[in-house]
């Protein structure tokens, strides 16, 4: 079992070597994406896919990122299938840890995350990757690397590695970053050598007298995952958007504009435009959380839900992003660990007594 997942990893160099063809994956949120990157090539994504294809001359090698900015493990367990494992990955690095908080709530969703992926029938390699805050040196690595330590998952920690060379001087911070958080371009080839260098040490820890590669992928489809650390009540997390769920509408409509790739986020919700305008959903779920947009542009409208018909306890949904990077892909939890059965949600547009410039767009809804 401690071997398990370096094997795979190993399995993958040896396909590569044959001259397979291999999928490399990387899921994740706007580090991963290539934030702050010039161009998307001088990601630390895109070059460590690199080092793949510069490494094996022999192998076909495919390329799938899916990262989006702003989001958590929560949010990507919900979509895994449809933005990397679709795709049938042979390996995937995953980041959360800048952007999960660092508790037990955010523990649990990476768990389910990480056994969704290493369950997947392609059984891919994974690497755990965790980037850092520059200027605090915090992230989620303690929870993360707890899961992955578990499940005997590697990870490559730039708290540890890159963000130390920092602090003894060998970097300054402006050299790596320019909002404390986003590598600049020399940064992104820096969390990229961490890669590397592990990925070369596993390269040169290659040996043939593991055992033949059939004798590996035998014990890999029997070998099943540990008990969870925690409740993971998330593993099967589902998305429900106006292809999933149909909801009872009352002034609210469904976006009818197509969506063009994982990264047109803000597309297949509902759209609210005045106040008084209503939206119901019937769920049987034991976790839920609503999922909507917070604009920079305001005033945008805001929505009150209730859960189950409980006017006592209310949340309120605003639209007005504080942030100015760029609207917000928000993710509301109304309800984690309750009774699996059947629950009612009502959101309604808010009488803020404004002319609000941007409407309430619902995403979706995620549920386990």
């Amino acid at each position: 079992m401690e071997q398990m997942n370096i094997a795979r990893l190993k399995k993958c160099m040896r396909r590569a070597i044959q001259g397979e063809e291999l999928t490399i994956g990387f899921f994740g949120g706007s580090i991963t994406q290539d934030c702050a990157a010039t161009v998307h090539e001088n990601s630390y994504a895109y070059r460590v896919f690199q080092w793949w294809e510069k490494t094996f001359p022999k192998a076909e090698c495919h390329y799938v990122n899916g990262g989006i900015g702003g989001t958590t493990s929560h949010f990507g367990v919900s979509r895994v299938i449809s933005d990397m494992l679709m795709y049938q990955p042979d390996m995937v690095v995953i980041d959360f840890s800048v952007n999960d908080e660092a508790d037990e709530f955010f523990q649990e969703t990476y768990e389910g995350l990480l056994r969704r992926i290493l369950a997947w029938d392609s059984r891919p390699a994974v690497l755990i990757l965790n980037n850092v805050f520059y200027d605090t040196g915090e992230n989620a690595q303690e929870y993360h690397n707890a899961i992955g330590d578990h499940y005997c998952v590697p990870h490559v920690s730039i708290r540890d590695t890159l963000y130390q060379k920092m602090r003894s001087g060998m970097y300054t911070r402006e050299e790596l970053t320019g909002d404390g958080l986003h590598p600049n371009d020399k940064g992104h080839k820096l969390v990229a050598e961490e890669i590397i260098t592990f990925l070369e040490q596993v390269q040169a820890d290659m040996d043939e007298s593991e055992g033949s590669e059939q004798t590996q992928m035998n014990q890999e489809i029997k070998t099943e995952l540990p008990v969870p650390v925690t409740a993971n009540a998330y593993e099967h997390a589902k998305r429900l958007t106006i292809h999933e769920i149909s909801p009872g509408l009352s002034g609210f409509r469904p976006d009818s504009d197509e969506k063009c790739g994982h990264l047109d986020i803000f597309k297949n919700g509902w759209i609210g435009k005045r106040a008084g305008e209503r939206i119901t959903f019937e769920i049987t779920a034991s976790c839920i959380a609503v999922q909507y947009r917070k604009s920079v542009v305001k005033p945008a409208l805001r929505a009150k839900l209730t859960l189950d018909n409980d006017t006592e306890h209310v949340w309120i949904l605003d639209g007005n992003f504080e942030e100015d990077w760029g609207d917000c892909l928000y993710l509301e939890p109304i309800l984690h660990h309750g009774a699996k059965c059947n629950h009612h949600i009502d959101i309604e547009i808010m009488d803020d007594g404004l002319e609000a410039t941007v409407p309430f767009y619902l995403v979706s809804l995620i549920v386990a």
